[in-house]
């Protein structure tokens, strides 16, 4: 699969407009379904996809990183973003909150290399200032109070250490219209209050050129990428030399398949039980009506800054 990248230097003119979302109580209850991973530990193993490899390298290019180097993970779950930086060598730091995530971990890493685990949220984790080469989270950051989070990730880095940012996001796509048109028209059926609230999702084109407008800003960068209220103004003086990798995918898949990926994210903890047996039915009669495997489109991004010098 092709990366695509952006690397030019920023011009803070291009800045598009943004609003800034002070902390608020509907964000923390938000946060708090962050939680239902860890009721889950088995099935987010088993079913959520790793991360590509070309983006992992992509990260320790940028940031500089040889074998030993030490390295902090946010929200590391089950470890599938863990193992891969032990793969290359590395020695992990990681924080995560959840009591069966870790021991789900444990078991997967064991004899995989240097790490430690935190049983803690980063918001009260200890972390000792100027450490790491690089601080990595893997579709995570969004579920950490972003006050706490940039400023704690800066104060962990070295002068110019970076941080590395990496998830999967839908994308608009032909190819993959005809079946997820009557996916999204089933969850606005059935879950209409969810469905007011999913991620936006645009094609490849509009994402490249949307971060490339955020580059002066990390936070507005991923915030943006995956409607997360994580910007902040302020780190922009924290972090600079944005830069992304995105490596966009066809996925095919069955209704079981789609359906127990669906079951380790969080809104589906916010379904009920006769909601959840509706979007399970709907998806078995869409693989039915097309005679295949049900298809989407996704983009698998990385996105990396450097640390400011510390003031």
């Amino acid at each position: 699969m092709r990366i695509y990248r952006l690397s030019r230097p920023v011009r803070r003119s291009a800045r598009p407009a943004v609003i800034y979302l002070p902390a608020v109580a509907e964000s923390v209850e938000v946060r708090r379904y962050g939680s239902v991973f860890n009721e889950i530990a088995d099935e987010y193993d088993r079913h959520r996809p790793a991360y590509p490899d070309a983006l992992i390298d992509r990260a320790c290019e940028v940031a500089g990183l040889a074998p030993a180097a030490r390295v902090l993970e946010i929200g590391s779950g089950t470890g599938q973003l863990t193992r891969s930086l032990l793969a290359r060598g590395l020695r992990v730091v990681a924080v995560e909150p959840g009591e069966q995530l870790i021991a789900r971990a444990r078991e997967q890493l064991a004899g995989a290399g240097e790490v430690q685990f935190v049983n803690a949220r980063l918001e009260e984790a200890s972390v000792p200032r100027a450490h790491y080469q690089a601080v990595f989270s893997a579709s995570a950051i969004h579920w950490v109070d972003p006050d706490a989070s940039w400023r704690k990730i800066a104060d962990a880095l070295v002068d110019g250490g970076t941080v590395a940012l990496v998830s999967y996001f839908g994308l608009e796509d032909a190819r993959t219209a005809r079946d997820q048109q009557p996916l999204r028209a089933s969850l606005a059926r059935i879950a209409p209050e969810l469905a007011a609230e999913w991620p936006s999702y645009r094609d490849l084109d509009a994402t490249l050129q949307g971060v490339a407008q955020r580059r002066g800003n990390v936070s507005e960068a991923w915030a943006w990428l995956g409607s997360y209220e994580v910007a902040r103004e302020y780190v922009c003086d924290l972090f600079e030399n944005a830069q992304l990798a995105a490596m966009p995918m066809l996925v095919e898949q069955t209704a079981d398949a789609l359906n127990a990926v669906l079951g380790t994210m969080s809104f589906w903890a916010r379904l009920s039980p006769g909601q959840r047996d509706a979007l399970c039915a709907e998806n078995h009669a869409l693989h039915e009506r097309l005679g295949r495997p049900i298809r989407s489109s996704m983009v698998a991004c990385l996105v990396t800054a450097r640390r400011a010098r510390h003031t």
